[in-house]
């Protein structure tokens, strides 16, 4: 991960709809990057366009307020193809939207900037974020712990990041 011109660093999180994970994701980074003192840019998009300006999902938000984070201003995006040059890390919920990104991205795709969010984890035999948006109100609580744990070891890799 290279940061461009001395900017502070610029964090993507990307799903599908851009209205489940990647809201969370977005949501959990800014607090922890927050009480970390680490100056970021982080947004969210999808790879799909289905729910465009729409507000994360209603369990999303329930998840993210019950810890004391607020995402109802959020509103879903698509990911652009310039994505890869306005932001030094994108990081994809599973396998299948990073193809769907590498698809989207064409020429701009750089691999160096795109990674899976349970990456940051490697102790948990997970590759992919479940997707809750099918499962029910179960689900959410599950995917925020997963996104959770994930968005703490990569704070700990921005710090680094941030103090060279």
């Amino acid at each position: 991960m290279q940061k461009s011109n001395n900017k502070q660093v610029s964090v993507l999180m990307v799903c599908l709809g851009n209205i489940c994970r990647s809201p969370l994701a977005e949501g959990i980074l800014k607090q922890k990057l927050g009480t970390a003192g680490i100056a970021a840019k982080v947004d969210s998009a999808g790879t799909g366009d289905w729910h465009i300006g729409s507000a994360p999902h209603p369990d999303s938000q329930k998840v993210a307020k019950l810890n004391g984070i607020n995402i109802s201003d959020q509103r879903a995006r698509q990911l652009q193809p310039t994505d890869f040059e306005h932001y030094d890390l994108i990081v994809f919920m599973d396998r299948e939207n990073k193809k769907d990104g590498k698809k989207i991205a064409g020429t701009y795709w750089q691999e160096g900037k795109a990674r899976l969010l349970l990456d940051s984890i490697p102790h948990t035999n997970l590759q992919d974020v479940p997707d809750p948006y099918f499962g029910g109100w179960d689900g959410f609580p599950i995917v925020y712990q997963l996104i959770d744990e994930a968005c703490e070891a990569l704070v700990e890799e921005l710090s680094a990041f941030e103090s060279r």
